[in-house]
């Protein structure tokens, strides 16, 4: 290998590696390099030395071992109504100082809608045997909130966020079949367990890429490799696992120069109830959406009750995927009374923490007695 590695999203071989390790390699790989390698026709060697590259150089901000937190702990997207001159200490205090806020975004409407004072948006996971409601309105008091919107998913149909193997996509681009719909609800785990996720989901620094990926976590796990694999596999079987990923800055120019997106729009949606889950699996199933999910954003944001994400390096494009959508939902049969877009501005994403150990560490350094927290 050459002593210096293109690290440019556009290289030929970066640009195939990153348009499989973003978001397809679902699940627990045993192999990740090889999985990513095979999908990408490349050795695995190549792809661990380029990954390794860009993360050194900080092209991509992270690579890990997802997990499908929704399963794991109780969660919602919260919308924060937060006075204009507390609007930047708000969201540093989550971003900084709330380990279980995990996307932190200030977001915008091109008019004057239901909602729109609603500024501050994030995602919060709070572990289990812990209350996601009090621990809003703790910080809702530490921020200084006038009001808020804690809205949990009830429905999941979309979520993998490819930013290089969406470039160039048409609008209205989808896949044949609507897409799957996820009930969200939360899995006990054993003590065993969570020592295998917490070593799992931890990001790995350019000097751990190695080809053997798991040896290192599974003695810290205090597990043989094929203990670890074991249980790894079997949490992945009960849908606890997402996906092995590397993950590009959103909004924010990487460390090469370039932009992979400029755009994040949310987009809502007010189907007729009892129709959400079919809206959402026909919103899920257009490739370019990173989410989708059923949330009731009730009389705040006019019962819109379908959301979803989408990003894009042009505003026009994104609306035009929108348009896309609205349209096929309309031949779908399935009626739009109300829709909407939230434009993402200043964001910072790092990911929630869901362990109920942390939880009580996090309560005691805070002066509360994590058992004024228990559900």
């Amino acid at each position: 290998m050459p002593d210096t590695l293109p690290i440019e999203t556009t290289d030929p071989i970066n640009a195939r590696i990153l348009a499989v390790s973003e978001d397809r390699i679902q699940g627990y790989p045993r192999d990740p390099m090889g999985e990513i390698g095979r999908l990408a026709h490349l050795p695995a060697e190549t792809v661990r030395v380029r990954l390794q590259a860009m993360l050194r150089a900080g092209v991509i901000r992270r690579i890990r071992q997802t997990l499908l937190a929704t399963s794991l702990a109780e969660g919602a997207l919260c919308a924060w109504q937060v006075p204009a001159d507390r609007l930047d200490s708000a969201f540093d205090t989550l971003f900084q100082k709330d380990p279980f806020s995990g996307h932190v975004v200030l977001r915008s409407t091109d008019a004057a809608t239901p909602g729109s004072n609603y500024k501050l948006w994030t995602t919060l996971k709070v572990p289990q045997g812990y209350s996601l409601e009090k621990h809003a309105a703790y910080l809702a008091r530490t921020i200084g909130a006038e009001h808020y919107r804690l809205m949990s998913a009830k429905k999941l149909f979309a979520l993998g966020v490819g930013h290089v193997r969406r470039r160039g996509m048409e609008p209205g681009a989808r896949a044949d079949e609507p897409a799957e719909s996820v009930a969200v609800q939360v899995t006990q785990l054993s003590d065993t367990e969570w020592k295998v996720l917490t070593a799992l989901k931890r990001e790995f620094t350019p000097d751990e890429l190695t080809l053997d990926l798991w040896a290192a976590r599974a003695r810290e796990a205090g597990l043989s490799l094929d203990e670890f694999h074991a249980v790894a596999e079997e949490l992945n079987r009960r849908k606890v696992i997402g996906r092995f990923s590397t993950f590009l800055e959103h909004v924010k120019p990487l460390a090469s120069g370039e932009r992979v997106t400029k755009f994040n729009a949310l987009f809502h949606w007010a189907v007729p109830p009892g129709l959400e889950e079919a809206a959402g699996k026909e919103v899920g199933r257009h490739f370019i959406m990173t989410h989708a999910y059923w949330r009731e954003g009730g009389a705040e944001f006019r019962n819109v009750n379908v959301m979803g994400v989408a990003h894009g390096t042009d505003k026009a494009m994104v609306l035009a995927h929108k348009a896309a959508i609205d349209q096929h939902l309309v031949e779908a049969g399935i009626p739009v009374g109300y829709t909407n877009v939230f434009w993402g501005g200043r964001s910072e994403i790092k990911p929630s923490e869901i362990s109920p150990f942390a939880y009580r560490d996090w309560c005691r350094s805070v002066g509360i007695d994590p058992v004024s927290m228990a559900e």
